[in-house]
Parts: structure tokens; sequence; C-alpha cells
């Protein structure tokens, strides 16, 4: 008896009366020929070029990579071209030896800050090499930051992107201001890690530079624009402060929540002020209404500096003071209303801390 096989159906024929063929149906497992023309070849016989390398910081960060943020960032992350990818890590020392090195320091210390947390932290390679890495100065990372965190489903990341990075590619005196609060909060703010945790977390800092960004394009004349990045800054960032205000350089906005700046305030250089504190007017008064505070002056948590008053430079507001009067130089104020309660004769702007 010969039998003929199909797919599920079996045709016996039986060779005694060759003209009857039964039918019979049988469940038959699928059967796949995975047989190789050839064995794949060992890794350890494959030649230096053909193996797959891992050694350089580069490939470890795109071995933990995942695009998923926006389309800005993950056009730039996952690019093939070699060149738009970051150079292989150097020490910091190899970094700073050249004139140019030297003048982007804090840039290049913040690379090397994120190596080390990546190093630390491999889960977070992704969104370090978004924001840090995958940019090649600190304007352009800034500016891709500040997009991400301040856009919504109508004001896109690409618009908010082109906005910071124009201003901030053509103002050199705002990347400098940036710079310097980089290194007043690291020096002022003990809490404050390094650089990289400073321009990633920091929302104060965050509020202090896209206020930065509004206020040049207040002086320009485009007021609506301002006052939309103040209002995406006040919603997001819980910080608020008129793009007509004057900020100096080195500023700390410590914690930053509840900070309330009005349109005339001016504000010296290497100023700390702490949060829930408010600059602002008496209600009775128009034209230039709000505080002028001096270089190195600190005001604490809770504050309330109300009308167009003066506080001297190295002065200290303790904190929940009501201040309405001016304040002297290196002088110590608190209460409500505010009192002068001793001389900081020894004041240094580098040396105050919150």
């Amino acid at each position: 008896m010969s039998t003929l096989v199909g797919s599920s159906l079996f045709a016996t024929v039986n060779t005694e009366y060759p003209n009857k063929t039964y039918k019979t149906y049988k469940t038959m497992a699928t059967c796949v020929d995975n047989s190789r023309t050839s064995q794949p070849t060992p890794s350890h016989h494959l030649s230096v070029s053909d193996q797959p390398r891992f050694d350089n910081p580069v490939s470890k960060l795109l071995k933990f990579y995942r695009p998923c943020l926006t389309d800005f960032v993950s056009q730039t992350a996952t690019n093939p071209n070699p060149e738009q990818l970051p150079q292989p890590r150097r020490t910091f020392i190899e970094d700073t030896k050249g004139v140019e090195a030297k003048k982007d320091y804090i840039w290049m210390k913040m690379r090397e800050e994120s190596y080390m947390d990546v190093e630390r932290e491999p889960i977070l390679s992704g969104y370090y090499f978004a924001s840090i890495l995958a940019h090649n100065s600190l304007e352009s990372a800034l500016a891709n930051h500040l997009a991400n965190k301040l856009s919504n489903s109508t004001l896109l990341v690409h618009t908010l992107y082109d906005i910071f990075s124009g201003v901030l590619c053509e103002d050199q005196e705002i990347l400098e201001a940036i710079k310097e609060d980089l290194k007043g909060v690291k020096e002022r703010d003990p809490a404050c890690t390094s650089y990289v945790h400073c321009f990633l977390n920091y929302k104060g800092f965050l509020a202090c530079e896209a206020h930065r960004v509004a206020h040049n394009l207040w002086l320009r004349g485009r007021e609506a624009l301002a006052l939309l990045i103040q209002n995406r800054v006040s919603e997001v960032l819980a910080v608020d402060i008129h793009p007509g205000a004057k900020i100096g350089y080195g500023i700390l906005l410590d914690h930053g929540t509840g900070v309330v700046i009005g349109e005339t305030v001016v504000i010296g250089n290497n100023v700390s002020i702490v949060h829930n504190v408010t600059l602002g007017g008496t209600g009775k008064e128009c034209g230039d209404r709000h505080p002028k505070i001096g270089d190195g002056v600190l005001i604490g948590a809770g504050t309330n500096v109300l009308g167009n008053v003066r506080i001297g430079e190295g002065a200290k507001i303790g904190a929940g003071a009501v201040v309405l009067k001016d304040v002297l130089p290196r002088t110590t104020a608190v209460g409500n209303p505010a009192r002068l309660v001793g001389r900081n004769d020894l004041f240094r702007l580098d040396t105050v801390q919150v």
C-alpha cells in the first residue's frame, strides 16, 4: 500500500483494488526546513573591523538610548551621520587646553559632568544625550531645553526653539549672563552639585534665562511674544517675571516657586532671592513703581518688597519681612514692617550662601 501525503489529507490507495481510494484526515505538524548552507562565524573569529565596538562612551551611550522624545530632539539624537554624534570622551583637562575651550569652560565642564552622570545612571542616557550631548554649544542646548519645557499642543517646540536660539545666538551679553548665573548658583547654593544639575533641574535658573530672552524681545518691541513667554514660564515653572524687569548677572533664584517680579524692577548683580518673594508695587503708584535691588543682596523666603524703594548693596532681608522703605547698604532688615538690626561691614559679594 502506498500513501500520498498532502497538507492534512491522506489519500490511501489499496493495491489489491486499485479502483478504490479511501480518504482520511489527520492532524499534521508543520515541518519547516531551517537548515543552513553555512554556519555563522563565531565572534572570536571575526576580524577587528567586523566586531561590534562598545569600548567608547558614545557606543555605550547609544547602547542604552531609546528615541522617545519630541520630533526635534529624536531626529537629532538618532541621526546616523557620525559627524553629528558627540565625539569620544576626553578628559576635562584635555578639553580645556585651547583658548576656545577656556572661553567655553562651563559648557565643556557640563559635558564632562553629563558623561559622568550617564556612567552612573545609564537609564538617563537618552535624556542627557538629547539635552546636552547632542548639541555643540550652550545656547543650542538651552534653547532646546527651554523649548521642550515651555511648549504645549499649540505652541510647538520647533517654534520656541527658533525663538530662543535666535536671541541667544545674536546677543552675546545674554550668553555671558547665563554663564555667570550658572557660576553663581554653583558657588552660593550648597545643594547644587554640578553645573549640569543646575542647567537641567533648577527651575529658578530656567525661569531667569527665559526672562532674559523675553526681555530682549520686549526691548525690540515684540511685546506680545515676550508676554507669551512670561505666561508660559509662570504656568510651567511658577515664577512670574515681567519681561520689562531688568536683571543683572550671577542671579540665584533658590527654589523659585512663587517669585513675583514687577515691570519696573531693577536687580543688580550676584543677587540671591529665595522662594515666595514679591518685588511689587503698593498699588498707589504708576510709572516707575517697583523696587531697585543693589548688588549682592540676599532676600529671604516669603519677603515682600513693595514700592519704589531701594535696597542697598550687600543688604540682607530676613524671611517674612515686609519692606516699605529704603534699606541701607550692608545692613540687615527683618520684621513687619521691616526694621534694621545690624550692619554687614565685612560683606563680600561672592561669599553669601543660602
